[in-house]
């Protein structure tokens, strides 16, 4: 059973669907007169002042706070301690240190601590990220948000905090990363303290961009998300029929003499089923506490969006960039699941992240913002460029070196050893294995030691490459041969095997020529 505390604004509308739902047992609020209206509305439920009735009652086993941010911290902590399981409405709390100490506390006592991300409960948020993760709409390049209204207008907190949540919520789980940057700028309208209307820029290591309008001083109301993609674009308007509340574009853009030309379409909207959100929510609550499931929106979502804020606040107030150079963690520069292991003399770079029972042996160097999949063996003695991504299953031995921007797919091989005997020891024979800036290894491919592999050169899935492999090759095989070329940015390139020529990259614009059996960007277009 079900708790409310406080019956404001929002919380209303969270007693009216916990309540549909015949979950709801008690409602709290400090004001007599408007508990004596839910008495009158809701026969049945009982209704009580006290915070402290509701963690004494052992019938309620799950407790939603709808209270000022400010008191976040404090309510989520007495319930959690009371062996509540709790649904904080966002933003989690107000401080990044008490956002970790309420994880913390939540995970030490087995506690479900969820926060109240409506939009990662509303159908066509979910729609859309399917067909993100579908390949819909290609790679992800630019996202922008504008949640704009006349009103309500806030004195507790400034419209970053009110109506940004949501937004930043939704965009860090489309782009399934952390920002590496942010710039947010404001305007204080109606109080010299208060921000009415704040634009803040998201940087992220992957190359896309975003952006968040929020105003409550705005002539009209509108809600609208757009994801732009290198193949289609959607566009989510949360104003309109249920209908056309999810569109697709199928804009292309195509270079045509090395001029890039715009191609429109018409707008196809995408059937979704229909359901309240915040019904979907509360639902959602209930069914954590039940099979004690890991919210969807659960209290590490809530910290890393709190994390955003508060760095957007910092903007704010500075008028200038924040680096974002810190994790979760809260002292590390880098973040490192629990379950990862790091031994002695590992230099491990600012914004890296390292995944589940992953290992780092000694004298290994990480660079900065690599991404480290689940079950990576690295090491020991192995230096790994900077923004390297290492996918799951991978493990890359002594002699092997990652230069910049290397990504390594799922359960690709390395060999350091080229005649292996498990009853003999050849620790003094390890192969040297050079991989060059921005080199892309297929999944399950296989390395064989002592080669180089130039900057840029692409490794199909499952190919096995046994000798040195050009710049910008693209190989496939096995053994590994060359098929073609390929550009920085992962496209084929219109190039011959055998004679010189010029060739554009289909996405960039970028102009690579082959001569003598070399290819080298010869034009790039900023």
């Amino acid at each position: 059973m079900i708790a409310i505390i406080g019956t404001g604004y929002w919380g209303k509308n969270l007693v009216r669907n916990f309540h549909a739902l015949g979950a709801l047992h008690t409602i709290c609020d400090t004001n007599t007169d408007t508990l004596q209206g839910f008495s009158e509305k809701y026969p049945g439920i009982q209704t009580v002042s006290s915070f402290a009735e509701i963690l004494n009652n052992p019938e309620i086993k799950g407790i939603v706070i709808s209270t000022p941010a400010a008191t976040h911290a404090t309510l989520a902590s007495e319930a959690i301690r009371a062996g509540k399981d709790v649904f904080v409405e966002k933003p989690l709390c107000l401080d990044e240190k008490e956002g970790i100490e309420l994880n913390k506390l939540a995970g030490e006592r087995g506690r479900i601590l969820m926060v109240g991300h409506l939009l990662w409960y509303h159908p066509v948020v979910l729609k859309l990220k399917e067909l993100i993760n579908k390949g819909e709409l290609g790679r992800i390049q630019y996202i922008y948000s504008n949640r704009l209204n006349l009103g309500k207008l806030r004195r507790e907190e400034n419209v970053l905090w009110s109506f940004a949540p949501h937004d930043i919520s939704v965009i860090l789980g489309l782009a399934d990363e952390m920002p590496v940057s942010i710039r947010a700028q404001g305007g204080n309208f109606l109080h010299q303290k208060i921000a009415d209307t704040t634009m803040t820029l998201l940087n992220f290591a992957s190359g896309i961009r975003a952006h968040i309008f929020v105003s409550w001083l705005h002539p009209f109301k509108e809600q609208k998300l757009v994801v732009v993609g290198d193949r289609q674009m959607a566009v989510f308007d949360d104003t309109v029929d249920w209908e056309e509340k999810l569109k697709i574009y199928p804009h292309s853009i195509e270079w045509e003499k090395n001029i890039p030309v715009a191609h429109k379409a018409e707008g196809n909207c995408v059937n979704v089923a229909k359901e309240e959100p915040l019904r979907a929510e509360c639902a959602h609550f209930m069914h954590c506490i039940e099979t004690r499931d890991r919210p969807r929106t659960d209290g590490n979502e809530g910290l890393r969006v709190l994390r955003i804020l508060n760095s957007c606040q910092r903007s704010l107030e500075n008028e200038r960039k924040v680096v974002l150079d810190e994790t979760a963690q809260g002292t590390l520069p880098y973040f490192a699941h629990e379950t990862a292991l790091i031994d002695e003399n590992v230099k491990i770079g600012a914004g890296t992240r390292i995944w589940h029972f992953s290992h780092l042996l000694a004298g290994t160097v990480l660079g900065q913002k690599c991404n480290i999949g689940q079950n990576v063996v690295i090491g020991p003695n192995v230096s790994v460029g900077n923004g390297c991504k290492i996918q799951n299953n991978v493990s890359v031995f002594e002699g092997v070196t990652l230069e910049d921007d290397v990504f390594c797919g799922p359960s690709m091989v390395f060999t350091n050893v080229m005649n292996p005997r498990s009853a003999i020891s050849r620790k003094n024979e390890y192969c040297r294995t050079l991989v060059r800036k921005g080199v892309t290894l297929g999944a399950n491919c296989t390395i064989v030691g002592g080669i180089e592999l130039g900057e840029y050169a692409f490794i199909g899935a499952a190919a096995v490459v046994i000798r040195d492999v050009p710049a910008y090759a693209l190989m496939v095989g096995n053994p590994a041969r060359q098929i073609g070329w390929m550009s920085m940015h992962g496209e084929r390139l219109d190039l011959p095997m055998e004679n010189d020529g010029e060739a554009v990259c289909p996405h960039t614009g970028d102009v690579y020529r082959l001569k003598n059996g070399k290819v080298s960007l010869v034009q790039a277009i900023v």
